[in-house]
């Protein structure tokens, strides 16, 4: 049994409106502002745990001790 015109066309109209949401979707998630800013809040998020936050102090810490200790042998 033949299809009609219309019902052809509704689903073309159908199949095009998927594929623009689709596009619309894929546009959103590859964004570089987004990814960007989403990797920023995931790095920060790492360094505000407390494991994280205090090893880097303590780390920045001995830093400054090491090159005091340097700068003051001399």
């Amino acid at each position: 049994m033949a299809r009609d015109t219309e019902s052809i066309e509704r689903e073309i109209e159908a199949a095009r409106n998927r594929l623009a949401n689709t596009l619309d979707e894929l546009a959103v998630r590859a964004d570089p502002e987004r990814i960007a800013g989403n990797a920023k809040k995931a790095i920060f998020a790492k360094l505000n745990q407390p494991q994280v936050k205090y090893s880097l102090i303590g780390a920045g810490a001995l830093v400054v001790l090491v090159t005091a200790v340097r700068i003051f042998r001399r």
